[in-house]
């Protein structure tokens, strides 16, 4: 929540911070050291001068715009709660509830909610929410709850199911099993009460989850069986009656204001503890909860009929091949808004279904059949019905065993898995049944993330709206309580490639909450090297450092993703100007600093291989060797333009000079191994250039040169004519990362190249057109692991960074600089979010013949930057170094309509 209005930040930035006598920087230096980036560096970063009292100036804010990263709780006298008993097994499923009766109409009942490792809440049989969000074990996040609608006069029953994952998940790194509740309760008598977690609630082992069901896969923890006929219906219920088997719950050892990771659970899979619990706390949920929205199937693609050759069972537990043979033919058939199938004697039926774009949500259905009807329900992102083509597959199976199975009890059964998922196709699985089977609501309960505003884009160019609308749902799906790079396999938040999506979160959806906690949760994973676990928080990376000490793998923990963060945080400095959030990242990055400065070197540049723990990756397809000169220009780049500045800005003068003088020695030494005069370019190969042949170029490393000034003499011109055409010598990132190219493009003036590519590359994606997503990789294949909807999003960052050309100049947006740069894009309107407001744009008509519709909020100050030749008066001018161009002054809250006529 900020502290102050809008206004009084507007003005605060103003009189304090932004002025040119306070952090006084020439326009000239602006173009000159290439700050006005499609990066979003913006002309506070690189050799900007920050004046002696600049620390006092920024600290001054802090109360502004505060985003407290640390936000703790304490439930007493609520008490840790479980099962009674000395271990748990992992994946158990452990059902709690507490009766109470209230004299009175509630007029206001809330309070907070942690189940480890996953809950749902029910209130009087209602279901209300799924958490927790994931966290760094040692900082868990708790959930709110609010009652007030739920609970009435007489008797109530709250019920909270809790599943222990046991074993790490790609969301949740390690823990211990419990349960935490707090309600505080007025009535409209004025009476006050409260619900704690103790040992009057009663607790159940839910054996209709088989307690010890193996993994899932190596980043998943479920593998959910369930069986209906051991589940005890209307458990959360006030008038359902317990048997002998509902016991007293077991309190824990443990204080109300530190996480389960602190109590006496009997963690025996881990076996571990909190080492020092000072430095534990739990913590208020810093984002939203999520909103559920049901989706229903579009339609019923196919269905068949299986005979199995081998035990179902050792099939989807082993993937047994040959066993079982598909048989052509319709097995179901429509009635109304159910399908109706006539089992077969020795026969499995299938049937899948199709949704009409990929989402991400817990699937769902209903069935009627005997008891004993076994049915696997199987996800996919992309599919090919069986029979359209010879390899189509029969079953879908083949996504990182993303099957759930469940037993049917006599009658009609309503199944919803337990953990979400990421799909736009969902297959049964039916056997173990004879006679008619009745489906139907097939369907999906969607989580999105409640975004307070919608993002406003549109475009003439049909194609490219296609792929900004896939952009747009690809952010649904994965930026819910963490900024993820899919749903369908690590579901993990990483810097790098991931933290890009900032870009996309601020812009068209000024989803600050969501950005500050992962700016939060990703630092906290730094290692006492000094290194950042480069997803977290997550199982793999604290498994890769076993692995790595043992020679098991190539993958670490990624240093390159730690220079990432770096510039996550300058730009989400930028963005928000929330300094309360850098206070609290700033000693983290510090270390990962004095972490840089010792690694091996190699002819004065970093090593990229034989680096102990940690790995560089950079990107897919270029061997370790080959992104020696990119990273070294990254690191330099991060050094110089982010961490200095950040460091600058809490007058750590000192650590901001070592940066900058390491920067340019890492540069210097980058130049003297890798720049060829012969190509006129930074060559990734050149060392070794005879022995590879050709001469092998990188886009990551020709963008990263001219974004921040780092070849020789400013010799730009070949590497942008390379990035411009790809010659086959030239590596393309992958999608992820492909924004380095497009910014570097934007900064050189060559949009077209830009629109063209978005156009015809991202337009030829097979997931915009049938998932109304970005893929991880260009071609996704159907019917593999390969992720259909990724977090790609540049070519919603672009639209708004590049081709409007919107960029902060200021921290929180206190001036803006407005670059359109609109090529053959005759038709261009968004909104621009920011924490003041909207900056609105609108652009119609082609080059000499353009209207621009400019729209500043209260607290921006505009800086428009078009070709010196428009003739546009009235407008106050300000210095530009780039004699082409013109640099005009606009007033905050105020519409403009400018003609640019100029061809």
């Amino acid at each position: 929540m900020l502290s102050l209005s809008m206004a009084t930040f507007s003005s605060h930035l103003k009189k304090q911070v932004f002025k040119e006598k306070v952090m006084h920087i020439s326009r000239r230096f602006f173009v000159k050291s290439g700050l006005f980036s499609g990066a979003s560096l913006a002309a506070t970063m690189g050799l900007a001068k920050i004046p002696a009292n600049a620390k006092t100036e920024f600290r001054s804010m802090k109360n502004m715009n505060r985003l407290n990263p640390i936000e703790p709780l304490d439930l007493s006298p609520a008490r840790w709660i479980w099962y009674p008993g000395e271990r748990v097994l992992q994946n158990t499923v452990i059902l709690f509830r507490k009766k109470f009766h209230l004299n009175a109409s509630v007029h206001k009942a809330s309070g907070w909610l942690i189940g480890e490792s996953r809950y749902k809440l029910f209130v009087n049989g209602n279901y209300l929410q799924f958490g927790p969000p994931p966290s760094d074990p040692r900082w868990t996040e708790c959930d709110p709850v609010n009652l007030t609608e739920y609970l009435k006069k007489g008797q109530n029953c709250i019920g909270v199911q809790v599943l222990y994952f046991g074993q790490g998940d790609g969301t949740w790194p390690m823990g211990k099993p419990g349960l935490l509740f707090k309600l505080d309760i007025i009535l409209e008598s004025n009476e006050r009460m409260s619900i704690v977690s103790d040992d009057s609630w009663r607790a159940y082992l839910a054996k209709s989850w088989p307690p010890g069901q193996y993994k899932r896969w190596y980043l998943r923890a479920l593998q959910e069986a369930f069986d209906a006929r051991r589940y005890p219906y209307g458990w959360t219920t006030p008038h359902f009656t317990m048997n002998a088997n509902w016991l007293s719950a077991l309190t824990l050892r443990g204080q109300a204001d530190k996480p389960a990771i602190t109590s006496s659970a009997n963690d025996y899979l881990f076996n571990s503890s909190a080492e020092n619990e000072e430095d534990t706390s739990l913590q208020k949920r810093s984002v939203p909860l999520l909103r559920h929205v049901n989706i229903k199937a579009k339609r019923l693609a196919e269905s068949h009929w299986l005979k199995w050759e081998r035990p179902p069972e050792e099939y989807f537990q082993y993937l047994t091949p040959d066993s079982y043979r598909a048989k052509q033919g319709t097995c179901a058939v429509e009635q109304g808004d159910s399908h109706v199938v006539n089992m077969q004697p020795n026969n499995a039926a299938v049937l899948t279904f199709e949704f009409g774009e990929q989402i991400v949500g817990w699937p769902h259905f209903s069935v009627r059949a005997p008891e004993g009807t076994v049915i696997e329900l199987m996800v996919q992102e992309g599919h090919r019905p069986f029979g359209t083509q010879p390899d189509a597959p029969a079953l879908m199976n083949n996504r990182f065993h993303s099957w759930t199975r469940f037993i049917c009890k006599e009658g009609w059964n309503t199944f919803e898995t337990f953990d979400f998922e990421s799909l736009r196709w969902v297959q049964l699985h039916i056997r173990n049944a004879q006679g008619k089977i009745t489906v139907k609501n097939v369907g999906c309960r969607r989580r999105l993330y409640p975004w307070l505003q919608k993002p406003e884009i549109q475009c003439s160019n049909n194609t490219i709206q296609k792929v900004l609308d896939a952009a747009v749902n690809t952010i649904n799906n994965a930026a819910q309580e963490t900024i993820v790079d899919c749903m369908g396999r690590e579901r993990q938040q990483y810097s790098g490639d991931i933290g890009h999506a900032l870009h996309s979160l601020f812009n068209a959806f000024g989803a600050k909450e969501l950005s500050a906690r992962y700016i939060k949760t990703f630092s906290q994973g730094l290692t006492r090297d000094g290194y950042f676990m480069d997803c977290w928080p997550a199982y793999d990376r604290l498994n890769r450092i076993a692995q790595r000490q043992l020679y098991l793998t190539p993958w670490g923990p990624l240093i390159d993703h730690g220079v990432g963060f770096n510039f996550d945080c300058y730009h989400y400095f930028m963005y928000t100007g929330d300094l309360s959030m850098i206070e609290y990242v700033l000693p983290k990055l510090i270390d990962f600093f004095h972490f840089i400065q010792n690694l091996p070197r190699e002819k004065g540049v970093l090593a990229t291989q034989h680096l102990g723990t940690p790995a560089v990756w950079i990107e897919h397809g270029v061997s370790n060797q080959n992104v020696q000169c990119s990273f070294n220009l990254y690191t330099a780049a991060m050094l110089k333009h982010a961490f200095a500045y950040l460091c600058q800005v809490f007058g750590k003068k000192d650590i901001a000079a070592q940066a900058s003088e390491f920067s340019d020695q890492l540069l210097q030494n980058t130049v003297n191994r890798f720049w060829s005069q012969t190509h006129r370019m930074f060559v990734s190969n050149l060392p070794w250039i005879k022995q590879e042949g050709d001469a092998k170029l990188h886009d990551r490393t020709l963008a990263t040169a001219i974004l921040f000034d780092q070849c020789p003499n400013n010799d730009t011109v070949g590497s942008i004519n390379t990035l411009a055409t790809c010659p086959k010598n030239l590596h393309l990132s992958y999608p992820a990362n492909h924004c380095w190219r497009y910014w570097a493009l934007g900064k050189a003036g060559r949009c077209e190249v830009i629109l063209n590519d978005i156009e015809y590359r991202w337009g030829a994606m097979p997931s915009v057109h049938q998932n109304n997503t970005l893929s991880e990789n260009w071609h996704p294949r159907p019917d593999t692991t390969d992720q259909w909807s990724h977090n790609p999003t540049a070519p919603l960052y672009v639209m708004f960074m590049d081709i409007a050309g919107i960029r902060p100049l200021a921290p929180g947006f206190g001036r803006v600089e407005i670059k359109p740069q609109l090529a053959y894009l005759d038709a261009l309107r968004l909104a621009c979010r920011t924490v003041r407001g909207s900056v609105s744009f609108e652009s119609k008509g082609l080059k000499g013949n353009r209207l621009l519709k400019l729209s500043l909020p209260e607290g921006i100050v505009g800086e428009l930057v078009v070709n010196k030749n428009e003739q546009i008066t009235d407008f106050p001018q300000l210095e530009e170094a780039d004699p082409a161009l013109q640099r005009i002054q606009l007033k905050e809250g105020t519409t403009f309509n400018i003609n640019l006529e100029y061809s």
